[in-house]
């Protein structure tokens, strides 16, 4: 089997070159294409998340040796959970390629972050499949490059840490409040407002709540530890 161009650049985009193509090609494929003759990406979804999972804590007990597992922990989470594992696939534009039913393309479904992270673990999985461990081991250190290098000492979820740094003092939990919400429902920008008890607040802007209070949370805790 041959490789359309636009998928042998997204080969050249992530330095991998596959044996079985069509492990790719499942790779890509989104649910909402899938047929009883066309398999869609969900189990090898399945198998990339363990392989990521695995190659990051690997990276990290070596990256660091003295670490404890509870410093070690936040910082796995940070490079595994789903919002890193689609800003990894963004930065190479795996959007661009996934083979998506109609409806999905009309919501914007290239620029989901649920997908896009689905996606690149079963990109993962495909790697690891055609090439064994250490190719996958490689594609994951590569793609995910700085990031590794640059996670912070203490990744908490920031919605976490700002909620404990309330409890700590005696404060009730942070509310959150959607202030605002713009753009079409395929492609919606949220602003998102968290504030304290006693008044402090911070507010952030996503393309998800999620994101937006992840973000607000981050800023007031910058505010507060600043």
């Amino acid at each position: 089997m041959k490789l359309s161009s636009d998928l042998q650049d997204f080969c050249q985009r992530i330095g991998y070159r596959f044996d079985r193509p069509e492990l790719l090609i499942r790779a890509l494929t989104h649910a909402s294409m899938s047929s009883p003759t066309r398999e869609n990406n969900e189990r090898l979804e399945f198998l990339g998340d363990r392989v990521l999972g695995l190659v990051m804590a690997e990276a990290l007990l070596n990256k660091d040796k003295s670490a404890s597992e509870g410093q070690l922990a936040p910082r796995f989470n940070a490079l595994v959970r789903k919002e890193t594992c689609a800003d990894v696939a963004q930065s190479f534009d795996l959007g661009v390629v996934l083979k998506l039913g109609r409806s999905e393309m009309k919501s914007g479904g290239r620029r989901k972050a649920a997908l896009l992270s689905d996606a690149m673990e079963a990109v993962i999985a495909a790697v690891y499949q055609d090439g064994g461990f250490d190719a996958a081991r490689a594609l994951i250190l590569r793609l995910w490059g700085e990031r590794i290098d640059q996670v912070e000492e203490d990744a908490r979820d920031a919605k976490t840490a700002l909620q404990e740094w309330a409890q700590a003092r005696g404060q009730t939990a942070p509310e959150y409040r959607e202030l605002k919400r713009e753009g079409p429902d395929h492609a919606p920008v949220f602003t998102i407002q968290v504030r304290l008890k006693d008044g402090q607040s911070e507010t952030a802007v996503a393309a998800s709540k999620r994101q937006a209070e992840q973000a607000a949370a981050k800023a007031l805790l910058e505010k507060l530890n600043g």
